[in-house]
């Protein structure tokens, strides 16, 4: 999902949270408010894709599938200042899942990239998700078509194993679930452009993530400008 980090203010709670109106989503990382600006149509059509396989296996089983906006907050027995809205996320604890919220880290989480968004999800909600448990969570790429999964154990994330055109992507915390890419994203309609922004970006934090560095918002775009100069 679109991201844009807003100046901060104030540390908020899921208390804060649900008195905001709703002409504006927000999310909220470790107190932080950030604002969720509106996903484009290949995210939109990625995401029912998954949605869709992911429903039809589940049908008449425990676990449920769900997709955005709907608020999971990852902390809820403590600070409660962790509430996210993931594009789609499987919950298989039903006492996780009633009423207007999920109160406690899916099994399953789905992010879908998006040029605001790069960062987000590969070092902040990356590392939220691992400290909250959630078993098994799933970047995907429009640009590149690619699907990383990532596996927790002993507590963290292993190396991501990479999902791309007809694969198919094995759900781990479904037993005999598997995802069809050639479904999700392919589509003779659409034509997708390359991002020649999304595309450097993806090369910066994939390498920095590898190595273990991390990097600000401010140094990333610092990164970006060096790298178009040299082009």
């Amino acid at each position: 999902m679109n991201m844009i980090n807003l100046a901060e203010q104030r540390r908020y709670t899921y208390a804060d949270y649900v008195t905001w109106k709703d002409d504006i989503r927000y999310e909220i990382i470790d107190g932080i408010a950030y604002a969720m600006a509106s996903p484009s149509q290949e995210h939109q059509r990625i995401s029912g894709k998954l949605y869709l396989q992911l429903g039809n296996f589940l049908r008449g089983k425990n676990c449920e599938v769900f997709h955005a906006p709907l608020d999971v907050r990852l902390n809820v027995n403590s600070f409660d200042d962790i509430v996210v809205q993931p594009d789609i996320f499987v919950v298989c604890d039903e006492s996780r899942r009633n009423g207007k919220s999920v109160k406690g880290a899916p099994d399953l989480i789905i992010e879908i990239l998006s040029p605001y968004n790069v960062r987000h999800d590969t070092f902040v909600k990356f590392r939220q998700y691992q400290k909250a448990g959630v078993k098994e969570y799933w970047i995907v790429d429009p640009i590149r078509r690619t699907i990383e999964a990532y596996i927790l154990k002993n507590g963290k994330y292993g190396v991501g194993s990479v999902y791309r055109n007809d694969d198919t992507v094995p759900v781990h915390i479904l037993e005999g679930c598997q995802i069809n890419l050639t479904e999700v994203f392919y589509d003779d309609n659409i034509e997708i452009e390359e991002d020649d922004e999304l595309e450097i970006r993806n090369k910066i934090i994939r390498a920095l993530k590898a190595s273990g560095v991390d990097m600000s918002d401010e140094q990333v775009e610092k990164a970006v400008k060096i790298l178009e100069s040299e082009d």
